[in-house]
């Protein structure tokens, strides 16, 4: 995946951090989950479409046997972990390989549909067109993003210790920017703090998940960047709280928005 916009065109790929995003980054706070029921989400007799799934987490965690619900993502390496994922746990949820930008489902067919921590990399005004025809009239489009805060001391030195060996990293910019774009009229955007438990084991694998080590550093960079995280790691408590912000921005799509 490439993308001129993001990472001063720096290549990356999430397929590399599949095993690690699926090991380590169901991190969302239950404040998501409780506002995405409370806006419809997932409710008995709708149908929702999560794009840019990764491994599945929002779908496993919003799980409803009484809802339709639908996962699409590019990387095949994801997808195979969230259709492992919902299997072992008797889950019946469709995932899809597919760019969120033409994944072929039929048109006006959901209800529902979210992007979390990715839609900036989709291209905005096919996105636009597309989840036109996707959704059914009065239909919620929502955007999620999830980041730690730089004031957070622990979160500070990681980020550091990833911009010193990648420089064309540059994480946070792209995802709260986009969280204010108005792609439709009415947009809602809420924005909620959150302390998050991790272990020294738990916050490296969440280092290791982001866009600027795994999934676009070489080997011999990646070793050089996990040698140092881990030497300043084992400083660290046992465990401890890294402070995320969380933006919710949704629409309600009515069909009369081309």
């Amino acid at each position: 995946m490439e993308s001129r916009a993001i990472d001063h065109g720096q290549t990356f790929d999430f397929g590399k951090t599949a095993a690690a995003y699926a090991a380590y980054r169901d991190i969302y706070p239950p404040v998501l989950y409780d506002r995405l029921r409370a806006l419809g989400v997932a409710a008995d007799g709708t149908a929702w479409l999560d794009l840019g799934t990764g491994t599945g987490v929002l779908p496993k965690n919003l799980y409803n046997p009484a809802a339709r619900i639908t996962g699409a993502d590019i990387s095949a390496e994801q997808i195979a972990f969230a259709r492992q994922d919902a299997a072992e746990n008797g889950r019946q949820i469709t995932y899809l390989v597919s760019p969120a930008e033409s994944t072929g489902l039929p048109a006006h067919s959901f209800d529902a549909i979210t992007a979390a921590q990715c839609f900036w990399y989709f291209d905005r005004e096919t996105m636009r067109t597309e989840l036109l025809r996707l959704l059914k009239p009065g239909g919620l489009f929502l955007k999620i993003y999830l980041t730690y805060t730089i004031d957070d001391p622990i979160a500070r030195e990681s980020h550091a210790l990833v911009k010193k060996l990648n420089r064309n990293w540059t994480p946070g910019a792209s995802g709260a920017k986009d969280v204010y774009d108005d792609l439709f009229p009415g947009r809602q955007t809420e924005t909620f703090f959150a302390d998050l438990p991790f272990t020294r084991e738990s916050w490296h694998g969440r280092m290791c998940a982001c866009r600027g080590t795994l999934a676009s550093m070489d080997a011999a960079t990646f070793q050089a960047w996990e040698a140092a995280h881990q030497a300043f790691l084992a400083q660290c408590p046992a465990a401890f709280t890294v402070r995320h912000k969380l933006y919710l921005t949704w629409f309600k799509v009515d069909g009369m928005d081309a």
